[in-house]
């Protein structure tokens, strides 16, 4: 899930990536035809079951100016750092930087043919993953694209070649710090072949997300570019040292694309910090079918309300906010929009932090606090007010409609707002004030705990609220504290919480996933979970060819994590993306990877 080996999910929502990182689409948008209010058209259709890759689909015409808002600024460019795994990030880098596999909208993952022509496992013993280069993908300097940027790519994330800094350098000036390393930190070799446009991939360890790699939301950047800034030799990733591997991942970090070489549709063309991306189509793109559009900006609106307002005005033409009651029905009353209202792998959760003394300590208490909370009352009171479908999600890892989702929560109680068996869970373990001020088996006040959102959500801030209420049953205060927007990310790595909410923005690699967000030390594991089973069986599904035994195995590693009270999942979060009806090929995709999937399609209707 974007976000980890990770640092932050996207979109933080993080973006669980990679790992973090969202089958099908839920409830449409209201009825009308074009040029009615809230017309869901073009959108309507992606509620239906097959129609999510396809749905608002045209043919496009030369020219028009697509602005799309993007909600966070983008602080730092490398989206494969844990600290720029952003949803934002990924979707500004998306227009001009090639992945092999692309997340799509019903959740399957499609091989990107302008990079590569195919990517196969050649072999299970060792296993062995083979692509081949599109003979014509080059950056747009001229440089082809071979196995040497594969190689650079494997060996920042491999967490050894370029190991992260230490601890004690708090300005990460040494060293890669890759927001994941599931997968690359299992290979034993990448080797060019064929003038350097055929990979072969052979693994150390069977790896069962191999297809998360080089991509799935984490493009590649060039290697030819670190090469020559950091004085390596050229076309020679497999020797460059680790000081010349961290100055090039320090380039990518300050400096946006418009400094070095591409690879897409567009070419950026200008960054404005905290204001806007402007693109325009790249004339040197390798790729079988050229961007129509004559201009496509991202523009930053960190505020939601603003947004149906800059649709109205035209300022923008696409929006993609997390949606709340007042928002939908805004963009219901624009003429000539359609909308959709989606569920996909961005998921709603309440995180516990271990680190606290008392938390961490008393399972007891963390299991009372979980069964003291009504999701129920929740969805309610919050999501449920414009998507009425939604439901409690009871699984970690996996989503209804993917396969391995099964049930693993509701058996705890955990989320049925069930106060007397919380109250139990309390007694049994000689907690004393229960329901009053609670006080643990030595006698210490529990509490008052924080509960921690990002400033300006309304939901959830109502989840805080709701929480606040819950847990007041059982004698514990909880106060309020809001983070701003740009400090999620901070606030999870510095520990600073003791009871968060926020999303992860998942890719369709949930064991990938797992292994960052759960297992211990892993990069989106704030909160300081550790169990050693977990690991194993984490380690033990990651190894696993076969799906169906790697799903198994993770879902025994949840049943464990639901015991131990770490995180207490909500519900998968609802997206709401709403475009003009004058322009097509703009869809729902609610993974890591968000609507710019496919923004080289984006274009006026013909």
């Amino acid at each position: 899930m974007r976000a980890h080996s990770s640092a932050l999910t996207r979109g933080l929502a993080l973006t669980a990536g990679l790992v973090l990182a969202l089958a099908a689409c839920s409830s449409g948008g209201g009825g009308g035809g074009s040029g009615s209010k809230g017309t869901s058209a073009g959108l309507a259709s992606c509620s239906t079951q097959g129609k999510a890759d396809t749905c608002n689909s045209g043919a496009t015409k030369t020219g028009g100016t697509f602005t799309y808002v993007i909600e966070k600024n983008v602080q730092q460019w490398n989206v494969q750092d844990t600290n720029g795994n952003t949803f934002e990030n990924a979707e500004a880098l998306s227009p001009v930087l090639p992945q092999v596999y692309i997340p799509q909208p019903d959740f399957t993952v499609k091989l990107n043919t302008d990079l590569v022509a195919s990517a196969t496992q050649t072999s299970a013993s060792p296993q062995t993953i083979v692509y081949k280069i599109n003979p014509k993908a080059s950056w747009n300097d001229g440089t082809a694209i071979t196995a040497d940027d594969f190689i650079y790519y494997w060996r920042t994330n491999d967490g050894k070649d370029c190991p992260p800094p230490p601890a004690s350098d708090s300005t990460q000036t040494k060293g890669c710090l890759p927001q994941s390393t599931a997968g690359y930190d299992r290979v034993k070799s990448v080797t060019g072949s064929d003038g350097g446009k055929t990979v072969t991939m052979v693994m150390a360890k069977p790896y069962s997300d191999w297809k998360s790699m080089f991509g799935a939301g984490y493009p590649l950047y060039p290697a030819h570019v670190a090469e020559k800034l950091s004085g390596a030799t050229a076309g020679d990733a497999a020797h460059m040292t680790a000081a010349q591997m961290t100055q090039g991942w320090q380039y990518f970090q300050k400096n946006p694309p418009t400094k070095y070489a591409t690879a897409g549709p567009y070419r950026m063309t200008e960054w404005v910090d905290n204001d806007h991306a402007t693109y325009e189509p790249d004339p040197k793109w390798t790729g079988q079918k050229k961007a129509t559009l004559q201009r496509l900006i991202f523009k930053v609106i960190s505020d939601a309300t603003q947004e149906p307002i800059a649709l109205r005005n035209n300022e923008v033409q696409g929006i993609y906010p997390q949606p709340e009651v007042d928002l939908v029905n805004q963009i219901k009353a624009i003429p000539n929009v359609t909308y959709t209202i989606g569920n996909g792998l961005t998921w709603e959760h309440f995180d516990l932090n271990l680190h606290n003394p008392v938390i961490g300590k008393y399972l007891a208490l963390r299991q009372a606090m979980f069964t003291a909370i009504s999701v129920k009352d929740i969805t309610a009171k919050t999501v449920a007010q414009f998507d009425p479908g939604v439901k409690q999600l009871y699984n970690h890892n996996f989503v209804p409609g993917q396969p391995g989702y099964q049930d693993v929560v509701s058996a705890s109680g955990q989320g049925s707002g069930d106060l007397t068996k919380a109250k139990k869970y309390l007694t049994d373990a000689k907690f004393t004030g229960v329901g009053t001020a609670l006080k643990t088996p030595d006698g210490k006040a529990v509490g008052p705990f924080n509960c921690r959102y990002t400033t300006g959500n309304q939901i959830r801030q109502s989840e805080c609220q709701i929480l606040q209420s819950d847990l007041a049953g059982l004698g514990v205060k909880v106060t309020i504290k809001p983070i701003g927007a740009a400090d999620l990310g901070t606030v999870l790595a510095g520990h600073q919480y003791d009871i968060i909410v926020f999303a992860w923005v998942a890719s369709p690699f949930p064991i990938s996933g797992a292994q960052q967000l759960w297992t211990t030390g892993g990069g989106g594991n704030y909160g300081g979970y550790s169990n050693k089973q977990v690991d194993s069986l984490i380690s033990q599904a990651i190894g696993e060819t076969d799906a169906t035994k790697a799903a198994a195995m993770l879902n025994q590693a949840d049943q464990i994590m639901v015991n131990d009270a770490y995180v207490l999942p909500l519900y998968q979060k609802p997206t709401f993306l709403a475009v003009q009806t004058r322009f097509v090929n703009m869809r729902n995709n609610s993974t890591n990877v968000g609507p710019p999937y496919n923004v080289g399609e984006w274009g006026l209707k013909k």
